[in-house]
């Protein structure tokens, strides 16, 4: 079976005439067919009729077809459809209609969001692709990616370092922070490592990335080694934080995590 191929389209690209596929949020809530599992909606590129859509934005086309994105009130559903949060979204999709779902959240997040000037306060007009340019003092921008990184700490043998935030319950993850300025991601790692659990690291490995749109997250994800040092948690971060054996792993995040991921690859025996 082919699956569908995704290419992004930027201003001023305007969709064709015709029918085109449709993700209509509700607030933070994405609206989905009661009756069925599809993620994306069908209906005219002109508007999918089914609500009043909201400064609709042409995301591009998927397989050949305009992917428009826009937002209904959130009291005023439209009958046969059902708000789903985003991380729902995520858990159920597959990858692809996922990060769309994702690239279209974090889009129209900043069209509500960019509306004047940071600067001088006057209202932006746009400039390249996603761009906004301030016509009084020239000030510009763009969306904004909030880089983070997530490391899996391993002794180099069989054991893994996982720790629990509050609320979490029994559910155990990796350390993961945001890129301070003039920091490099491994830089970046080892730091918070010592913060959130008080170890030290070396032999830092990128992994792979994962765009995570809450609300606009690049995750870098990484191994490292275990270096030294005895536990000890940021107790205003984490609840807990302990060492497991690979036979012996505690409740993890869901499957579509990039956390989960790497940690099902050093399960399985990747490389550290």
């Amino acid at each position: 079976m082919t699956r569908p191929r995704f290419q992004r389209l930027y201003p001023p690209a305007a969709p064709a005439d015709g029918s085109a596929y449709w993700l209509l949020f509700a607030g933070d809530d994405l609206l989905l067919a009661v009756d069925g599992p599809p993620l994306l909606l069908e209906g005219p590129a002109a508007g999918p009729g089914l609500a009043a859509v909201r400064e609709p934005l042409l995301l591009g086309a998927l397989d050949g077809r305009p992917v428009l994105v826009g937002s209904v009130d959130p009291g005023a559903v439209p009958q046969g459809l059902r708000p789903l949060g985003l991380r729902s979204v995520l858990a159920e999709a597959d990858a692809e209609l996922a990060a769309l779902a994702g690239y279209g959240a974090q889009l129209l997040r900043w069209a509500r969001t960019s509306r004047f000037c940071p600067v001088c306060a006057t209202p932006l007009q746009p400039l390249d692709g996603w761009g906004k340019r301030c016509p009084a003092c020239g000030h510009s921008m763009y969306p904004p990616v909030s880089p983070a990184a997530i490391v899996l700490i391993h002794d180099g043998a069989d054991r893994v370092l996982l720790a629990s935030k509050p609320g979490w319950g029994a559910r155990y993850s990796l350390i993961a922070g945001f890129v301070e300025p003039g920091e490099t991601l491994e830089e970046c790692v080892a730091r918070e490592v010592l913060e959130e659990v008080g170890v030290f690291v070396d032999e830092v490995r990128y992994v792979g990335s994962q765009p995570w749109p809450f609300p606009q997250q690049l995750m870098l994800g990484f191994t490292a080694r275990y270096a030294g040092g005895e536990i000890l948690i940021d107790a205003t971060e984490l609840a807990d934080a302990r060492w497991f054996a690979r036979d012996a792993l505690p409740e993890l995040p869901p499957p579509f995590s990039i956390a989960r991921q790497i940690i099902e690859r050093w399960r399985a025996g990747g490389a550290q």
